[in-house]
């Protein structure tokens, strides 16, 4: 009887697919803003107001009338890659920090004390 159901949900989901036109369907890209900073307060806050400059910026350039934007974690990216080839080593990294619309991740910098990589998924219509 489960094993039913769960057959009858699939096949619906299948033919909703089928049936959403491809111009209704979201287009998603990931973007992810790195900045430093001299404390972590001013890292996180420019990371995230980049992140937003390119949300803004992606939705023009794709000619999108509506986004929705969400949090997503990417890696953290360090200024400096000749300095830290292997990207941010665990010790480093000083927190994450979530809200709705961005994931970020700060750590100590090199020429910088603090270093935030903002990270979030948008997508268009």
């Amino acid at each position: 009887m489960r094993l039913a159901r769960i057959g009858v949900l699939a096949l619906g989901a299948t033919l909703l697919m089928h049936f959403v036109s491809p111009g209704f369907a979201a287009d998603c890209h990931v973007i992810a803003a790195t900045h430093g900073g001299h404390w972590k307060g001013e890292a996180l806050t420019t990371s995230r107001a980049l992140a937003a400059r390119s949300a803004s910026e992606m939705q023009k350039k794709m000619g999108w009338r509506s986004v929705t934007i969400t949090a997503y974690q990417v890696k953290p990216d360090p200024f400096w890659k000749i300095m830290r080839p292997q990207g941010v080593p665990e010790g480093v990294i000083v927190g994450s920090f979530i809200t709705p619309r961005t994931y970020t991740t700060c750590f100590t910098g090199v020429v910088v004390p603090y270093v935030c990589t903002s990270g979030a998924k948008i997508c268009g219509r």
